[in-house]
C-alpha cells in the first residue's frame, strides 16, 4: 500500500502514513526541540482505540475541517479486531449525534458511546448485545451492556478497565517502548513517584507510589493540589505522564525540589516545553529527549525525556 485509501477523505490524519515520504514529513514537527536518539516508531494494524463519530444515523469519522461523517469500515491503522466490528457498528440505530470509543481490552470490546441524547433506545440495546466480541458497552456513562469487566494488563499486572474511556496508551508496542525507556531510565532509583500514572503503565514495574485523579493511584488533582516540595522530598526520582495540558503547577513544586532525576513522558510537545523551561530555570539539566511516534498519522508525538539535577 503506497497510499491510505482515506487519506485527504477522513480527517483522522494529518499525514499518510503509506507515504514513502512519511517519516520525513513527521519529523519536521520535531525541528524545534532538542532531540537526543532516534525516533521510535510504531507499526500500523495497532491502534487497539479509537474515537468514532454518528450523527443523523452515519457512523464513521468527521471529514477534514467538517461535520460530515465519513463511512470508514476497515482503517489500516487499526487491529483487526476493531475493524471487524465497524460495519457491524455502522447498522445500529444511532439516537442523535455524538462520539463512540472502541478500546480492544484483553478479553474483549469495551465502548464508550457519549451523545446529547441522554438516553439509549430499547432498539440500541437489542441491536448492540448481539454483537460478538463487545464485552461491555455505556451510553453517557450508562451500562448498556456487560457480559464480562474488561481488563488491560501492564507488564503482566491486570487492572479492570473503567467506564467512560479511560486514558490508555493507543498501541501496546508504543505503550512497551516506553515504558521500557521509563524503566532503564529509573533504574538505581530508591523511591519512585509516578505522577498521572492512570491505570498503571509504570507504576507497577517500578514499584512506584501512584498519584492520580483517576486510575489505581491516590486520588490526588495533581493540577489543583500538585506534590509539595515537603511531599516530593522523600523521592529521589520522580515519573510524570500528564494529559495534553501539562504539569505546570507540578512543576513549579518540582523546580523548587532536591528530586535527583524526573522522568517525563509527554503527548503534547508545546507544553512539555513550557514545562522543561520551568525545570531547566530550576536547575534541572536535560539528558534525554526521545520522539514516539504513537499517534500514526498525526502531527502528535510521545516524548520521553529526562532531567538530572
Amino acid at each position: 500500500m503506497k497510499r491510505c485509501p482515506f487519506f485527504g477523505i477522513c480527517g483522522g490524519c494529518k499525514y499518510d502514513f503509506a507515504s514513502p515520504n512519511y517519516r520525513t514529513e513527521k519529523l519536521a514537527e520535531l525541528k524545534k526541540l532538542p532531540v537526543t536518539g532516534d525516533a521510535i516508531w510504531t507499526d500500523t494494524a495497532t491502534r487497539r482505540r479509537a474515537d468514532f463519530a454518528f450523527a443523523d444515523g452515519a457512523f464513521g469519522l468527521y471529514q477534514h475541517q467538517t461535520k460530515n461523517i465519513v463511512p470508514v469500515h476497515n482503517c489500516p491503522l487499526l487491529v483487526p479486531e476493531i475493524n471487524n466490528i465497524l460495519p457491524k457498528l455502522a447498522t445500529l440505530p444511532w439516537n442523535g449525534s455524538g462520539s463512540c470509543l472502541i478500546t480492544l481490552c484483553d478479553n474483549g470490546i469495551d465502548i464508550s458511546v457519549n451523545s446529547n441524547v441522554p438516553y439509549f433506545s430499547k432498539e440500541f440495546k437489542s441491536a448492540i448485545e448481539k454483537l460478538q466480541n463487545v464485552i461491555r458497552s455505556t451510553w453517557n456513562d450508562r451500562i448498556v451492556n456487560q457480559s464480562a469487566t474488561p481488563t488491560i494488563t501492564f507488564d503482566n499486572h491486570t487492572v479492570n478497565f473503567p467506564t467512560g474511556g479511560a486514558f490508555l496508551q493507543p498501541t501496546v508496542q508504543s505503550e512497551t517502548a516506553l515504558r521500557n525507556l521509563v524503566l532503564q531510565a529509573a533504574n538505581g532509583a530508591t523511591r519512585t513517584a509516578d505522577l498521572f500514572c492512570g491505570l498503571g503503565n509504570f507504576t507497577f514495574s517500578l514499584n512506584a507510589d501512584g498519584f492520580d485523579i483517576t486510575g489505581i493511584g491516590i486520588k490526588r488533582d495533581l493540577f489543583k493540589h500538585p506534590l509539595t516540595v515537603g511531599m516530593l522530598s522523600k523521592y529521589d526520582c520522580i515519573v510524570m505522564d500528564p494529559p495534553r495540558a501539562g504539569a505546570g503547577a507540578q512543576c513549579k513544586e518540582l523546580a523548587k525540589s532536591n528530586v535527583s532525576k524526573i522522568i517525563y513522558v509527554s503527548c503534547n510537545p508545546a507544553t512539555w516545553k513550557k514545562d522543561a523551561d520551568i525545570l531547566t530555570l530550576g536547575g534541572y539539566k536535560m539528558s534525554q529527549l526521545i520522539p514516539v511516534d504513537q499517534f500514526v498519522g498525526s502531527s502528535h508525538w510521545e516524548l520521553f525525556s529526562v532531567f538530572n539535577r
